[in-house]
């Protein structure tokens, strides 16, 4: 039996079990489905982000790396020395340091007389002939060398000797296939392949994060009006 003294609210506070000050809004439970569909939509994004950037690298850096070795890669554009190599391959020409390195068998690229479309053909024979400003030499009544070129696919030898001093290198190697890639990565329809893709996708990836972000906001933490109520009651 209670005192009596007692007063009747503080025995009925007593009974309560205590009761959590506040209580936050319960977050609906989201379906696996989407996550996976979201993740596998990133994979996708950042594989084309890294696929498209390191074929523009390689498109720079590649040429870059010959030219450091005093090098170049020529595409070739005609199948005047099939099978040695053939229209869209590439060849590696070295620059000429000394003019005693030509010798019939080399592979050549140089500048026919009177033209300026550069040729790559072999050196069939060295021959000393009398120059001529029409030929490309030094002089009438000088001597000059000059080689005799034939393409390996040609029957009969290119129609004009050409003055040593019109050679540009010599064909180190070839690589078959790259001419092509390399015609397609400086073209404007390369370059667009190559840039607009991972730019269109970062920015997707961005507005995935802001999406994101703004649904993992957590409401703040709202009480109950009767928990209210009973905090009032025990704090007097």
């Amino acid at each position: 039996m209670p005192r009596a003294d007692a007063h009747p609210l503080a025995v009925e506070v007593e009974r309560r079990q205590p009761r959590p000050t506040s209580t936050t809004v319960p977050q609906p439970v989201k379906p696996a489905k989407p996550r996976k569909r979201r993740r596998l939509v990133s994979v996708a994004l950042w594989t084309v982000i890294v696929t498209c950037a390191t074929a523009y690298l390689t498109s720079l850096v590649v040429p870059l790396w010959y030219q450091l070795h005093d090098q170049r890669l020529l595409i070739v554009t005609s199948g005047s020395m099939a099978p040695y190599f053939d229209a869209g391959d590439a060849v590696v020409m070295q620059s000429v340091a000394d003019p005693s390195q030509l010798k019939p068998g080399l592979v050549v690229s140089f500048w026919p007389p009177n033209s300026e479309q550069l040729v790559t053909h072999r050196i069939v024979a060295l021959v000393n002939l009398v120059g001529s400003q029409s030929a490309g030499g030094d002089g009438v009544g000088t001597r000059s060398p000059h080689i005799i070129t034939k393409g390996d696919a040609n029957e009969e030898n290119d129609p004009d000797a050409t003055p040593i001093t019109r050679v540009r290198g010599i064909v180190l190697s070839t690589h078959p296939g790259w001419g092509w890639v390399m015609q397609w990565a400086s073209s404007p329809v390369g370059r667009a392949v190559m840039l607009v893709p991972p730019l269109v996708a970062l920015a997707t990836l961005e507005l995935l994060a802001v999406a994101d972000g703004r649904r993992r906001v957590k409401p703040t933490p709202r009480s109950t009006a009767e928990e209210r109520h009973v905090d009032a009651v025990l704090r007097g």
